[in-house]
């Protein structure tokens, strides 16, 4: 397997002229990127930044982000990016958990950085701004440079990207090489982009979903066009203007894309592939998407950044909330529901834990410096993902929430996203989110938090639940209606803060007209 700096120089080699990177005026082709990433490799030695060294970075979706990728790939660096909003403390935490060297942001970013007791201690890098006595990045990556040669093998760190930490304080998850450029082979051959694709950048580059798009893209010749920050319009616009060609989201992106005022204007025809990961999508959304774009393949993608993929379904309209089968890389079990052994199945049909061997080209090998959190997820030459599901008769995986999200009401199991499916199909219901309440009786209750897009009752929406036929144990026994319903940065449903109350109640009813 060829490192990840080699996979880059081949495809300069195979694709000089192709279109390499899109952000506003910029354009750069493979050969002229290079040019930039060599001068950035060559700036890394004089810095005294050597192979192994973390670096972090608090960027969004900019050319500079995507440079910085290649070049640590090239120079044999740990990037190591978070969260552009991350708080002084969280970037402290990740800077010494990583024992990060040198850390590069931006005007958004620069607030926590100077506010970070850590960061004043390392080499700091200020990217489109003013430097304020910090390197300029703009200087690092000018000028000429001979060619960076690759200086790690395929079994070096790549990346180190931390999860969510909702739960707890967040892990480090370190790839290798090998590991992020099987995935990104997986990533073309499974939603079968071919050459000179062009993809939209917005999905962030400390998000495995946005890594996976910029790695795939330098196999195929294709262009990642940059949309710093997600905003609908614009999205729409550079999918017009740079006549994208597939688009790989999550379902909250999707949902705002095509219900933004400016979609039926605006020409989306060269859209020809879907993909979407990080979530469940509801069947309205699959439908509506079905639709206004009529994809050639349209993909459900579900994995992780620990294991990238699990399953893939390549025609998700055709059997909605199904996550279809093992991707190329991978072999996934459903195993019962606390289970201590990978040998305890749950029988077709029987709702359970996924689990996915850790044998596959794409695995990584453990949380860094987690102990703890090896052991509980590492078993037996397995991952134990935390996410509840059930195999159907034909083979198909059906991914039904997370084991903390699962309602036990009155004795009864039931899983948010059967109900979220369900009155996402109602034409009042904009978004829907279920949760578990505590109840004196029932141990918990079915609570369904509703954006409306126009008026609609409890009552309809309960009558709607009835003719559904969703069991009557399954129907939701609160409603609530809110403006807005709370996600992640990366549009991940954060059920959490709905339980803990945390959320923005509806400060005025919709009407007829809206």
């Amino acid at each position: 397997m060829l490192d990840l700096g080699s996979s880059f120089v081949a495809s300069v080699a195979r694709d000089p002229d192709a279109l390499a990177i899109v952000d506003g005026a910029l354009r750069l082709t493979y050969r002229q990127w290079y040019g930039r990433i060599s001068s950035l490799v060559a700036s890394f030695d004089r810095i005294g930044l050597k192979p192994g060294d973390h670096v972090l970075t608090v960027l969004q979706n900019r050319w500079e982000a995507a440079t910085l990728h290649w070049a640590c790939q090239l120079a044999g660096l740990v990037i190591t990016p978070i969260n552009w909003r991350a708080k002084p403390d969280e970037l402290d935490f990740c800077i010494e958990d990583a024992e990060a060297c040198a850390v590069f942001y931006q005007e958004v970013s620069a607030g926590a950085v100077r506010n970070s007791a850590r960061a004043a201690a390392l080499r700091r890098i200020a990217v489109g701004m003013n430097a304020d006595g910090d390197l300029a990045f703009a200087e690092m990556a000018e000028g000429s440079a001979v060619d960076a040669q690759p200086r790690v093998g395929a079994d070096a760190w790549s990346i180190m990207l931390y999860t969510s930490g909702t739960t707890s304080r967040p892990k480090g998850v370190p790839r290798r090489h090998r590991a992020e450029r099987a995935a990104a082979i997986a990533h073309v051959a499974q939603n079968l982009y071919g050459r000179n694709e062009r993809t939209l950048g917005v999905m962030p580059l400390y998000h495995t979903m946005g890594v996976r798009s910029l790695l795939a893209m330098s196999l195929i010749g294709g262009a990642f066009v940059c949309l710093p920050r997600y905003d609908s319009r614009q999205a729409l616009a550079l999918i017009e203007d740079e006549k994208i060609s597939n688009l790989y989201l999550v379902p909250t992106l999707y949902h705002d894309l095509v219900h933004h005022k400016a979609f039926a204007a605006t020409d989306v025809s060269s859209v020809r592939k879907l993909g979407f990961a990080g979530a469940s999508m509801t069947d309205a959304l699959l439908r509506k998407l079905n639709d206004v774009f009529k994809p050639e393949l349209f993909v459900n993608h579900y994995g992780s950044s620990e294991i990238y993929t699990f399953t893939i379904d390549q025609n998700a309209p055709a059997k909605p909330g199904s996550a279809g089968k093992a991707g190329i890389n991978q072999h996934i079990k459903v195993v019962r529901t606390n289970a201590r052994s990978v040998l305890e199945l749950a029988a077709p049909g029987e709702e359970g834990e996924i689990i996915a061997s850790l044998a596959g080209d794409e695995a990584f090998e453990g949380y860094w410096r987690r102990p703890e959190a090896d052991a509980k997820a590492l078993r037996e030459g397995w991952y134990f993902t935390g996410d509840t599901g059930f195999i159907d008769s034909d083979g198909d995986l059906f991914v039904t929430g997370r084991v903390d999200d699962m309602i036990i009401t009155g004795g009864e199991n039931v899983s948010p996203v059967e109900i979220e499916s369900c009155l996402s199909l109602h034409p009042a219901v904009s978004e829907i989110a279920v949760v578990g309440l505590a109840d004196e009786k029932w141990g918990k209750i079915v609570a369904a938090f509703v954006k409306r897009n126009r008026p609609v009752t409890e009552a309809e929406l309960e009558q709607f639940c009835r003719t559904s036929g969703l069991a009557n144990f399954k129907r939701p026994r609160r409603y609530v209606f809110v403006d807005a319903i709370p996600k992640s940065p990366v549009g991940k449903l954060l059920r959490r803060l709905l339980v803990a109350g945390e959320y923005e109640a509806e400060h005025r009813p919709p009407s007829d007209a809206a």
